[in-house]
């Protein structure tokens, strides 16, 4: 049974390392939409396309705000916290349970 605890501190890791870096990512789109960049740029192209579904989707629930605010990006990095805080450390502990 320790491998199969191994494996899920393991898997609790990478969750935990893939949303932390996803959180950052939209935090960079963020940034990137405040400012005028070139849309053609590769890193611009990137950061649109690895968070425009998951935005997109919450778009489609939350409209946009007057005044052009856009509150996706924050509620999308809000539900990245709360998975953070719920499924990595309920991992954890099955990990140590097994093991």
């Amino acid at each position: 049974m320790f491998v199969v605890g191994n494996f899920l501190s393991a898997l609790a890791t990478l969750v935990d390392f893939a949303l932390s870096a996803y959180m950052w990512v939209i935090i960079g789109r963020a940034i990137i939409s405040w400012v005028n960049a070139d849309p053609y740029n590769p890193i611009v192209r990137f950061l649109h396309e690895i968070t425009e579904p998951a935005l997109s989707r919450i778009r489609r629930i939350v409209p946009i705000f007057g005044g052009g605010l856009d509150l996706s990006p924050m509620l999308l990095i809000l539900a990245l916290i709360f998975l953070r805080s719920f499924l990595v450390p309920t991992l954890q502990h099955l990990a140590r349970s097994m093991g």
